[in-house]
C-alpha cells in the first residue's frame, strides 16, 4: 500500500469491540495509516467481518477473534491465540464497552446498568490492559495501550445514565494514569475521552437534542467516529513517543 502518511507502517494494532462504531473506525484508520489489524468482537460477527473486509481493501492483513473482555476464560483463550500467532502487538486499544444507551442494555434498571458497565468497562478494561502488558513486556519493542473514557468524567452531567457512565469511565481514567506509571518506560498508556459522537446513540437522538449538542459545541457539530480514530492512530504511533499517562478529549471543545 502506498501512503505517504503511513505512520503505523510495520505495526500491528489490536482493537477490541471493532465490529461497529468507533471501534470499526479505529481499525480502518489504523489500516489506512499502514498497520495490520487484529479485530475483536463479542456478538456481532457480521460487523467484525465487515471491518475485516474494509481493512483488507486497504491492503493490510487482518485477523478476527471472538472476545468477551468481561469473561476471564475468553480473555485467556484470546491471548493464547495471539501468542500462537507469534507477532508483536504494537498497540492494544480497549474500545469495547457496555451499551446502556441503546438496545437491551437500555432496558435494564439502574443497578443492572451499573453492574454491566462495571463488569465490562471497568473490570474488562483492567483485565484486558493487564493481558496487553504481559504480552508487551515479552516483546522488545514494548507497546502502547489506549483505554476509552468520557470527556464529562471530570465535569459532570445530570441523569441516571451519565451518573453510571461517569462512574465507570472515571475509574478507567484513574486506572490508566497509574498503569502508565507502573509500566513505563517499556509501555505507554493513554486515554481517549470522546464527547458527543455520531454512533448509534447520536444517530438515534432527537432533532432537538442534536441541535442542542451543536449549539454547545464550540466547533459547531457532532463528532464522527473517524475523529476519535485519527486521535487513536496518533497516540498509537511513534509520533506520540513522549506521550504517556495523558487523556485526550475528542469532543469539539464541549469540555475543556
Amino acid at each position: 500500500m502506498s501512503n505517504v502518511n503511513a505512520i503505523l507502517a510495520g505495526k500491528t494494532v489490536l482493537v477490541t469491540g471493532a465490529s461497529s462504531g468507533i471501534g470499526q473506525s479505529i481499525a480502518i484508520e489504523a489500516a489506512r495509516a499502514g498497520a495490520d489489524v487484529v479485530v475483536t468482537f463479542r456478538s456481532n460477527r457480521a460487523g467484525a467481518d465487515e471491518t475485516a473486509a474494509l481493512v483488507r481493501q486497504l491492503g493490510r492483513k487482518v485477523t478476527v477473534h471472538a472476545l468477551d473482555i468481561a469473561d476471564d476464560a475468553s480473555l485467556e483463550q484470546f491471548t493464547a491465540a495471539l501468542r500462537r500467532e507469534g507477532r508483536p502487538i504494537d498497540a492494544w486499544i480497549n474500545n469495547a464497552g457496555a451499551d446502556i444507551l441503546t438496545g437491551s442494555g437500555a432496558k435494564l434498571d439502574r443497578r443492572g446498568k451499573l453492574d454491566l458497565v462495571l463488569a465490562v468497562d471497568v473490570r474488562g478494561t483492567v483485565a484486558a490492559s493487564w493481558a496487553a502488558v504481559e504480552l508487551m513486556r515479552a516483546q522488545p519493542p514494548g507497546g502502547v495501550i489506549l483505554n476509552m473514557s468520557w470527556d464529562h468524567v471530570g465535569h459532570g452531567m445530570a441523569g441516571e445514565n451519565p451518573v453510571i457512565y461517569a462512574t465507570a469511565k472515571g475509574a478507567v481514567e484513574a486506572f490508566s494514569k497509574s498503569l502508565a506509571r507502573d509500566v513505563a518506560p517499556h509501555i505507554r498508556v493513554n486515554v481517549l475521552a470522546p464527547g458527543f459522537i455520531e454512533t448509534a446513540f447520536g444517530e438515534g437522538a432527537s432533532a432537538e437534542w442534536r441541535t442542542h449538542v451543536e449549539r454547545i459545541t464550540p466547533l459547531g457539530r457532532w463528532g464522527r467516529p473517524e475523529d476519535v480514530a485519527k486521535a487513536a492512530v496518533y497516540l498509537s504511533s511513534d509520533a506520540a513517543g513522549f506521550v504517556t499517562g495523558q487523556t485526550v478529549k475528542v469532543n469539539g471543545g464541549v469540555v475543556v
